[in-house]
């Protein structure tokens, strides 16, 4: 599981999954470059974290961490980013992970608004760094991977590219996510270069405790996803930690046979299960595709009860799945 010599970047890593991923990634002994527009600590900030702050956790874990203070909307800023990565590292990038977002207000703050009542700035600024700026690191990651034949980007999505889910720019974001993974795994095949979209399910970020505490914004989400306060709750309390999202990403960076898993989408959980590793304590989180997961926080209470029952290897088929994104007529 060793990542000594490899060179990541870890877009938006001050907090949440990106924090996360560096986490493991430095952990395994990986020079890892973090990006973020927070530099320092805050005081009164709305979240806590900051580059340095992550990037002391990485060190001390025995990584090697250097913190980019870097806006993702703006593209000289990401040029730059790259530029430094190549002079410093001699050409060489062997991991990217898109993780970068700035959008989670203008999400939670319109949940479930009809697309025709949106502001006019809400698609820009839900999809300018959660889909564009992907695309954009994206091709500058691919400008030192093609070269060397090596290399894998990671882009962090979700299930909302599949099923209606907050609101309508947030599906186009998600949906353009892992289009871009198959499309641009198709172009970079033949360079031995992968590209994957993650699905992480329910994530213990910093922004999701606030969400799970903030009784207007349960309220909204009872209403879209049509269940009780108690299973809303639930879900939250069984999710994935952020650091199981990074060891994810550190055993698809290991992976002999990343190549076969390139250009699709991969369900954290479904990792943890194949590879053989669970999340903190033991514990093994939501999976949207594990049946008793289904049955045990979307089904009513008088029903639930028959998840303890169903194994943990009874699972809705991939293919299957599929068909709720499907949009053939």
């Amino acid at each position: 599981m060793s990542l000594e010599g490899k060179v990541c970047i870890v877009t938006g890593a001050t907090r949440g999954i990106g924090k996360g991923i560096a986490l493991q990634l430095g952990a395994h002994g990986a020079t890892v470059y973090i990006t973020g527009r927070t530099l320092k600590t805050l005081e009164g900030a709305e979240f806590p974290g900051s580059l340095e702050e992550t990037a002391e956790e990485v060190v001390a874990r025995g990584g090697e961490c250097i913190p980019v203070r870097c806006d993702h909307k703006n593209d000289d800023e990401v040029k730059a980013l790259f530029a430094q990565v190549s002079k410093e590292q001699n050409g060489r990038l062997d991991l990217l992970v898109n993780n970068a977002y700035s959008a989670f207000h203008a999400v939670v703050n319109n949940i479930a608004v009809p697309f025709w009542e949106l502001g006019d700035d809400v698609y820009d600024e839900i999809n300018q760094v959660g889909l564009r700026n992907h695309y954009f690191c994206s091709v500058m990651a691919a400008r030192l991977m093609v070269p060397r034949k090596s290399g894998l980007i990671v882009n962090i999505s979700g299930h909302g590219g599949m099923v209606h889910t907050f609101n309508v720019p947030y599906g186009i974001g998600k949906e353009g996510c892992d289009r871009m993974a198959a499309d641009c795994a198709l172009e970079l095949k033949t360079h031995n270069v992968a590209f994957v979209s993650l699905w992480p399910c329910v994530v213990l970020t910093e922004g999701s405790q606030m969400v799970v505490n903030d009784p207007k914004i349960v309220s909204k989400m009872i209403k879209m996803a049509g269940v009780s306060e108690e299973k809303l709750k639930s879900s939250y309390k069984y999710g994935e930690s952020i650091e199981y999202v990074g060891r994810c990403v550190v055993h698809l960076a290991n992976d002999p046979n990343i190549m076969s898993k390139s250009g699709k989408i991969h369900i954290t959980g479904d990792l943890g299960d194949y590879y053989g590793f669970l999340d903190d304590a033991g514990h093994k989180p939501i999976n949207i595709r594990r049946i008793n997961c289904l049955v045990k926080h979307f089904t009513p209470s008088w029903v639930s009860w028959l998840s303890y029952l169903i194994p943990d290897f009874v699972k809705i088929p991939s293919w299957l799945m599929s068909f709720a994104g499907h949009k053939l007529n």
